[in-house]
């Protein structure tokens, strides 16, 4: 015995074919749509990304040029302080005689330009007698017995004055400790 099964006309089935042709036509739209969406959020990632690297690359780039500009003469002024140091000795040993009154003035007016171009380059020294010890600006060359409560852990007598350059120490002090 045979089914008798309806028979679709022609005109439904190609109606059906074709709504489900739709069907597939749209869903494929929207998976393509999805993939669009999806690569367009990885590639605006990448680019945020890339900017963000960029901006953090521009601005360690100008901090080190600033860093640059501000240090750039160290070598030369590292070199020039041992000078300095030479004419304040002599000055300091040729103030107690006379016979030398010109070579003692012509050293303090050599000093005094000294310093001068020195200080408007940013270099100040540092390291003066009855401060506070500091490892991390002074140098201790000896500790010696402090005449006085007051002076312990203070600088009794400055060997070698110390430099900073731009608020960076580019010489330590080296001095004498009371303890």
């Amino acid at each position: 015995m045979k089914e008798n099964k309806p028979e679709i006309p022609e005109e439904e089935q190609a109606a059906d074919a074709n709504a489900t042709q739709e069907t597939n036509d749209i869903k494929e739209e929207a998976r393509l749509v999805d993939d669009i969406g999806t690569k367009l959020k990885e590639i605006n990632e990448k680019y945020t990304r890339l900017y963000a690297e960029y901006d953090n690359y521009r601005r360690r780039t100008a901090k080190e040029k600033i860093e640059l500009i501000k240090s750039g003469g160290e070598d030369v002024i590292i070199s020039v302080l041992p000078v300095l140091d030479d004419m304040e000795r002599a000055l300091a040993h040729h103030k107690d005689t006379d016979d030398h009154k010109p070579l003692q003035e012509g050293l303090e007016l050599i000093c005094q330009k000294m310093v001068k171009i020195l200080t408007a380059r940013g270099v100040k020294p540092m390291g003066e007698k009855g401060e506070v010890f500091n490892p991390d600006l002074h140098e201790a060359i000896t500790n010696l017995p402090a005449p006085s409560n007051d002076m312990k852990g203070k600088i009794m007598e400055v060997v070698e004055k110390g430099y900073t350059l731009n608020d960076k120490v580019i010489r330590h002090a080296k001095v004498v400790v009371g303890n």
